[in-house]
């Protein structure tokens, strides 16, 4: 199976290594560049390890991602000016909240999650291949902020998803963490010392990423294959973000597409309207205009493969673009994400390799904790 994601992979130098490095090249993992990242893409069978996720419990070393704490007396009116989300709704500790950085022009600078931890603290966790622009970003938005923007490299991070995460993943956990992560709820968090759990994911299923020091972060593995979880490579983790709905920083949205065109126009907090973030007024003019590309799901109703950058053709002649795409192996089906003009139908076709292939246009979400949600 050929990862989806493969132009992250070409012209980049090659510079960082995860602390655990060692440990996959140990277990056989098949290693690629990955925006300048040293990362394991499988250790035998992707497909094997997609099914790991979405019927038992996988794990993917996610150490490449950026933590970023934001501290001060003004760290919750900073993060309401940068963020087109609005974290006013975070209102009980460890909540978490997704949302979209723009530019001046509602590009995306990027997508991330920021964690309420009081009204003066806030973690945010960022992509990888946009760390040093993100950071640049967010420093130069902080100057009229009485805020500190505090990157923490030391720390690594570990994704356990799966319907059996939980079960797993609680009694390796320090004693009162454990506890604590059992009851958290979906997109919240709870913390110990610099152990720092999020019921959150990039799969669709239910799961843990949790941060911890770097010097944990072997033996912590190393416990958690001892306890039955698979690890897991950018493979799978890309065929089970695409099933479940999930942007790709650099594929699905940039800085040359808005969240309206990317389908994330649920990530922007319109109300209060006295509230002004970066981007909102072009992307109010955006919205009035009411001619924003559409962002669609797509399954392949004939023989083929989906595929980045593939024509999509509508009924009347007019074009659209696969952004994502792939074998589901869930489904059995390939399956896509587009930008498409918004009177797009029921159908569409692909042109593979010369070849119009018949479509169906569905919403942008094929796979959930484990169930089809398309028919």
């Amino acid at each position: 199976m050929v990862f989806a994601c493969r132009p992250f992979f070409e012209n980049i130098e090659m510079t960082n290594k995860t602390i655990l490095n060692s440990v996959h090249r140990e277990l056989g993992a098949r290693m690629v560049d990955f925006g300048g990242w040293d990362m394991p893409v499988n250790y035998g069978s992707q497909i094997d390890e997609h099914h790991y996720v979405r019927q038992s419990v996988g794990m993917f070393d996610v150490s490449h991602m950026t933590v970023v704490d934001v501290n001060g007396l003004q760290a919750k009116a900073y993060l309401q000016h940068l963020l087109a989300n609005d974290v006013a709704k975070l209102t009980r500790q460890g909540k978490a909240l997704y949302s979209c950085m723009l530019n001046e022009k509602a590009g995306i600078i990027d997508d991330l999650i920021v964690y309420f931890l009081d009204e003066q603290n806030y973690r945010l966790v960022v992509n990888a291949s946009t760390r040093d622009k993100d950071i640049a970003w967010l420093e130069q938005q902080a100057e009229d902020f009485d805020v500190t923007i505090n990157e923490k490299p030391t720390l690594a991070m570990i994704a356990v998803q799966g319907p059996k995460a939980r079960q797993k993943v609680c009694p390796l956990l320090p004693e009162r963490l454990g506890l604590a992560a059992a009851e958290i709820k979906p997109f919240s968090a709870c913390w110990h010392g610099e152990w720092f759990v999020g019921r959150t994911g990039y799969t669709g299923e239910d799961g843990f990423e949790i941060i911890l020091p770097e010097d944990k972060a072997e033996g912590f593995w190393k416990q958690l294959i001892s306890m039955g979880v698979h690890p897991c490579g950018l493979g799978a983790r890309d065929t089970l973000r695409l099933e479940a709905g999930m942007n790709l920083y650099g594929q699905d949205m940039d800085e040359s597409k808005h969240p309206i065109e990317s389908g994330l126009n649920w990530t922007v907090a319109w109300e209060p309207g006295v509230r002004n973030f970066v981007g909102k007024q072009a992307l109010l003019s955006i919205k009035e205009q009411a001619n924003s590309d559409k962002f669609v799901g797509l399954i392949l109703e004939d023989k083929g493969v989906l595929r980045g950058h593939q024509t999509v053709v509508l009924d009347d002649g007019s074009k659209g673009e696969i952004t994502s795409g792939g074998y589901s192996p869930t489904m059995e089906r390939s399956i896509a994400f587009a930008r498409v003009p918004a009177n797009i139908g029921k159908t569409c076709k692909i042109d593979i390799r010369g070849k119009l292939k018949n479509a169906r246009v569905v919403k942008p979400c094929f796979v959930r904790q484990g169930q089809v949600q398309t028919n």
